[in-house]
């Protein structure tokens, strides 16, 4: 009797690694001479990150340098929700939320890709924020990864506990 085989499909975020993007666009900020005498930053706001600056571009542009330094550490930009420049004061302030887990919705919308366009004899099971799909063979859940990263979905997937 074949076992079955597994693995999951998850959206989590490494907070080590968005906190080192944070601290060092905050150091290329300060140092960087096109941001002199603009007041913006970038820091932690609980668990939101807030950007700041005396303009709507500024702001964007700090924006702009946090994603780049999410990319070198390997984040998707997919897991962040950047917000639009308001108005606060003097200053502009831009909160980026993270995004983490896998909604109703999207494990829905997933497991309806795994269903219509994955091999047969694969089973998706949508377990709270994440999902497990299962198969007799193992080459039908590599056919299913490579499916997944193929399509432009809202989330970022990672794919863990490979059995």
């Amino acid at each position: 009797m074949a076992s079955e085989s597994s693995f999951d499909i998850v959206s989590k975020l490494d907070r080590q690694e968005v906190d080192n993007a944070l601290n060092q666009a905050a150091k290329e900020i300060a140092n960087r001479f096109d941001f002199r005498n603009v007041d913006a930053g970038i820091r932690w706001s609980g668990e939101t990150i807030e950007v700041q600056a005396n303009s709507e571009e500024r702001a964007n542009a700090v924006l702009d340098v946090f994603q780049e330094k999410l990319v070198k550490r390997g984040v998707s930009l997919k897991a962040i929700d950047a917000g639009e420049p308001k108005a606060s004061g003097k200053l502009y302030k831009l909160t980026i939320g993270l995004k983490e887990g896998i909604s109703q919705e999207d494990a829905k919308k997933i497991s309806k890709i795994i269903r219509d366009e994955g091999p047969k004899g694969i089973r998706a099971q949508i377990q709270g924020e994440e999902l497990r799909v299962s198969s007799k063979k193992k080459d039908d859940l590599q056919s299913v990864i490579n499916l997944l990263k193929g399509k432009d979905l809202d989330v970022a997937l990672q794919f863990t506990n490979y059995r």
